[in-house]
This record gives C-alpha cells, structure tokens and sequence, in this order.
C-alpha cells in the first residue's frame, strides 16, 4: 500500500505541491501582498490553486494543512476528496509549526504528542502522505549537537506512527539557507544530519523504501555574498547525497526553501541531469517558488483567479522540465 503511493508520488514529469505553510508563514506572505491572512481568505487562496485547470498533469500530490483539511471548496466538497477525484495525492503536514529551543537561537518542531489521534483521523479522511519540517540554523555553532539529536528523535517519531497508519512519511531535515555559511559547511552540517537521520530510522526498524526524503540542495548562505552556479549546486548536492542516503529509501524531493523559482528550477535541473544513475528517483517539492508569483498576481482579487492560475501552470510546466532534466 505505501509502496504504491511512493511510486504514485514519484511518477515522471510530475512534483508535489507544497501548500502547507504554517499560520505564521502564510500571514508573512499574505502581507507582502499586501493582505491580512484568515481562515476563510486561506480558504479562498488555496482554493485557487487546487482548483487550477490541468493541474493533475504537471501535480502527482499535494501536501495540505491540517487548517484545509477540516475546509471545504465553495461547492461544499472537501479539499481532500476532490484531490482523489482529480488523481492527486493527499498529504498533510505533521509538524504544528516551530517554537524557541530552550535559551538558544534554534527553532524546534513541535506537535508530537498528538500526531498518533491526528494522522488516524488523516488516514480514514483518505490522505497517503504526511510531511514533517525539521529546520537547521547553521552558523559556527549551530546546529547544536543537543538540538541535531532531538530534531532526529522527532523526525523518527513521526516516520514510525506514519507507518503505523500506512502513511507514507517525508522526512524533512532542513539546512536553512538564510546566514553566512559557506557551500562547504552547509554540506558538512547537510551530511552529519542526514547521517543520523537514517540510522536512527533503521535502528527503529523502519523501511526506508516506504520513506521518502525531502530536503535541501547544497548551497552557500543567501547573506555569504556568494552565488552558486548550478553545475557547482548539482555536484555538491549529489556529492552528499551519494554518501549519507541509502539506496533502499523510497525517493528524494528537493524543496526550495526561499531560493528563488528560476534558481531552484535551474537547480533541479542540473541534479537531474547528474543523477540519471542514482538508485533513487528524484523529484521537486516546492511551496514559495511555484506559489510567490501566483499569490502576487491574485493579491486577493477574485477577478484575477484565472490569471493567477496561469501563472501557477506556466511555473510547474517549467519545473516539471527541470525535473526531467530537460530544460
């Protein structure tokens, strides 16, 4: 059963659509559009999206909030029943958000205490996947080796109750890109967590074919000053994943993570293109760089929904491309 929804997810010339930012995150965007984030007007946002003519060609799932989940579309079908009906997969994000870890400059992932009652209910509402977002400040001291091991815990946590509910989990480690760091220390914190990622999952027993990675490619601090070009991204990405994912995980899914679309896109692109002998299918799971334009072009205006929804296939036609390397 999750093998299949692995395979679904991973079909070529399609990617998952990350439409799960947190309250916190979706209010910061909404303002830079200049609007006001509420439950109806997130309603109405990702309504939009989903909704998108053609979507199903260039989307295999579609990681929702646990807010969209308990909403409806104006035709009074839920979100999650007509992502079925289209032949997209369903997933929701596990993690609540972050919060301050203890006295530190690190944020933590929080919501395990009530992932076992929620991802239950995920699984009778027909949802297959499930995502948890594990984000790494890396500086000269960060991440901590306190906060990497309880980040790990949580991650692993996640995986196994997803599996206890035949849902297939993303693990999420994620090398934030903001800071000053260069491609080299982001590559040596990338692997150091990646490595512990994996064995605590197989010291857990959990089969990593039915696992899905979703993570950072390797790249310099935005504040570095430094601009990859993408050959330089590519092998520096491969390099660490070569080395600290095993081959038995079931795929991996690059996320964006602030770059900008047309960086993340030419990304992809180039690992695509060096990675046609790896032993695990990759693919793209983007939220900012596929939604930032159509969000700006909607800006809240029902009279530009089309408009915006063109945006929005215009940017996964591109992406998809990329994502068969291609480009």
């Amino acid at each position: 059963m999750m093998n299949q929804t692995v395979q679904d997810l991973l079909v070529s010339k399609k990617g998952i659509l990350a439409l799960d930012w947190s309250p916190t995150t979706i209010a910061k965007q909404f303002e830079a559009v200049g609007l006001r984030s509420t439950a109806e007007l997130n309603r109405i946002y990702r309504q939009m999206l989903v909704t998108t003519p053609d979507l199903n060609k260039y989307v295999s799932g579609i990681i929702l909030h646990d807010e969209t989940i308990n909403q409806k579309l104006d035709s009074n079908m839920s979100f999650v029943d007509y992502l079925i009906q289209q032949g997209i997969v369903a997933g929701v994000r596990g993690d609540n958000g972050s919060e301050k870890y203890k006295d530190t400059e690190q944020n933590m992932s929080y919501g395990t205490e009530t992932l076992d009652e929620r991802f239950k209910k995920y699984a009778n509402l027909g949802i297959k996947f499930t995502k948890w977002r594990a984000g790494f400040k890396v500086s000269d001291i960060y991440p901590s080796d306190e906060f990497l091991d309880e980040s790990i815990k949580r991650l692993t946590e996640f995986a196994k109750i997803s599996h206890k509910y035949n849902l297939v989990p993303f693990v999420e480690p994620d090398v934030e890109i903001k800071g000053t760091h260069t491609t080299t220390r982001c590559a040596e914190i990338s692997g150091k967590i990646l490595q512990k990622l994996f064995e605590s999952l197989q010291s857990e027993s959990i089969n990593l074919s039915d696992v899905i990675l979703k993570t950072n490619m390797i790249l310099p601090g935005v504040d570095s000053g430094v601009i990859a070009e993408p050959l330089e991204v590519a092998n520096a990405t491969l390099r660490v994943y070569r080395r600290f994912v095993p081959k038995e995980v079931g795929g991996i899914v690059l996320l964006s993570g602030g770059i900008t679309y047309s960086d993340s896109t030419l990304y992809l692109d180039k690992i695509e293109d060096l990675s046609k002998n790896d032993p695990w299918k990759i693919s793209f799971s983007f939220a900012r760089a596929l939604q930032k334009d159509a969000l700006a072009q909607w800006a809240g205006k029902s009279e530009m929904v089309e408009e915006a929804q063109r945006v929005l296939i215009n940017r996964l036609q591109k992406v998809t491309k990329a994502r068969m390397g291609e480009l």
